[in-house]
């Protein structure tokens, strides 16, 4: 799934950059499917010590594989429920706004939205030897008024995400200011126009 399958941008909304957690991460769910992925082959090993597993009825034999596949199923589904909680946990960065999409289980998604004008402040943490070692952390944007801040959980250079979302919330305001300058200095033009012609007896 692309990212603007999980967005659709305004008019003249263009796409900065997009964050994922560190993919180190993943790293703890992968080591839980292959333990629980080796726990039949060693359990075979160390009660068979490597002889062929002899049950007395044909039923037994067919009862025991439909459990072990019963198991390997279960064991799929939760490594790609993680897979898809890891993969579309995204946060989307324009230089108009700021997504957060939360993916709730396999069939469940949350998406908050904050206009770069709204932010207030930008703190970002790096805290720990791995994640020293790795250069991720968390992102706490903060937004004006009593709004809920944002918080970028376990993405890989915060220090930078926080100075470059600085920046485009600046960049967002000044281009704000200038629209509504323009529209009073249109309104202005406009109105001076009516005067104009009603000075003339034309309005």
């Amino acid at each position: 799934m692309s990212i603007h399958q999980l967005f659709t941008p305004n008019a003249g909304e263009k796409l900065e950059f997009s964050l994922r957690r560190h993919p180190i991460v993943f790293a703890g769910p992968v080591f839980i499917f292959l333990v629980l992925a080796a726990i039949p082959f060693a359990a075979k090993t160390v009660i068979l010590g490597g002889e062929a597993l002899a049950l007395p009825h044909p039923l037994l034999e067919i009862g025991l594989k439909l459990l072990v596949s019963i198991y390997y199923l279960g064991i799929w589904i939760f490594f790609f429920s993680q897979f898809t909680d890891y993969y579309l946990d995204i946060n989307i960065v324009t230089n108009d706004r700021i997504l957060d999409i939360n993916q709730k289980g396999l069939f469940g998604r949350v998406v908050a939205e904050l206009d770069l004008t709204r932010v207030q402040d930008v703190h970002s943490e790096i805290k720990g030897i791995i994640p020293t070692m790795l250069n991720y952390g968390t992102v706490e944007i903060q937004t004006a008024g009593g709004e809920q801040n944002f918080i970028f959980e376990q993405v890989p250079n915060p220090h930078a995400v926080r100075q470059r979302i600085i920046e485009l919330a600046a960049l967002d305001r000044k281009r704000e200011a200038r629209d509504i300058m323009h529209q009073t200095e249109s309104k202005d033009v406009a109105a001076a126009g009516r005067n104009e012609m009603r000075h003339q007896g034309l309005g």
